[in-house]
């Protein structure tokens, strides 16, 4: 089957600029405490499989507690997370129907599957986190909203770069679709080369929302047992609402 790339430059021609828009060092306490969901799992978690795994932020900080396998669409976002996390595995590969024909401790999805835009696709993602994961494994899905906790608004950021380059963003997300499950977040980027030369990109991003009862429920029809996960952390932002799914020790 071929791969088609993702549809955005965010993760395409500007992928390179991943780290100054994202860095890893701010993903220290997340990695942590999905290390401790983890860690509830009935079997050892030593293998871990990352669906949609982009610049590879996240895996900076688990590598040291997991052998991490990583796969994502966007081949330059790989390219990026391989320079970051060199001794980890990694995949080109759709979350919808990656088949590795392996089983791993734990199956981890971040915010990647926010691009899920109907549950058809939704229901995908969690079958192949279901068929990747070993009896008494555990799949941690982490999106960022649900319909349920969904708030518009904006955000931004950036960081600058010893060699001068400098990254800038603004963050717009807006109310869901009527009467869909789809919601729009518009993406602003000034880009500063080291050179002083600073371009201006603009996107707009299709985004699923989806309850937190379908949530449940998919992962449940998957086979996993699901249960919620609140998030626990001191950053300054609302917690997230996960979503665990328990693989039976029989499967």
């Amino acid at each position: 089957m071929t791969i088609q790339p993702p549809d955005y430059g965010f993760y395409g021609e500007l992928a390179d600029w991943w780290p100054l828009i994202s860095p890893p060092e701010e993903y220290t306490e997340e990695a942590a405490f999905f290390a401790s969901v983890f860690a509830s799992a009935p079997i050892p978690v030593r293998e871990v499989l990352e669906l949609g795994s982009g610049g590879g932020h996240n895996a900076f900080h688990l590598k040291s507690s997991y052998r991490m396998t990583l796969t994502d669409l966007s081949a330059p976002m790989l390219a990026v997370s391989r320079k970051l996390n060199p001794e980890c595995e990694h995949i080109l590969g759709d979350m919808r129907n990656l088949r590795l024909g392996r089983l791993f401790d734990a199956v981890f999805v971040h915010d990647a599957v926010a691009y899920m835009t109907s549950e058809s696709d939704l229901r995908k993602v969690i079958e192949t986190a279901f068929v990747h994961c070993r009896p008494g494994g555990v799949a941690l899905f982490v999106p960022d909203d649900t319909s349920e906790s969904f708030v518009a608004g904006s955000d931004c950021g950036g960081y600058d770069a010893p060699d001068g380059r400098g990254a800038r963003y603004l963050e717009w997300s807006h109310a869901p679709i009527e009467g869909s499950n789809l919601s729009l977040t518009d993406y602003s980027f000034l880009l500063r080369n080291a050179d002083g030369a600073v371009k201006v990109f603009h996107e707009t991003h299709r985004l699923g929302l989806f309850s937190r009862q379908l949530w449940l429920q998919l992962i449940d029809e998957a086979g996993f047992s699901a249960i919620v996960v609140p998030e626990s952390m001191t950053e300054d932002r609302s917690p997230r609402e996960m979503f665990l799914g328990n693989k039976p020790l029989s499967s």
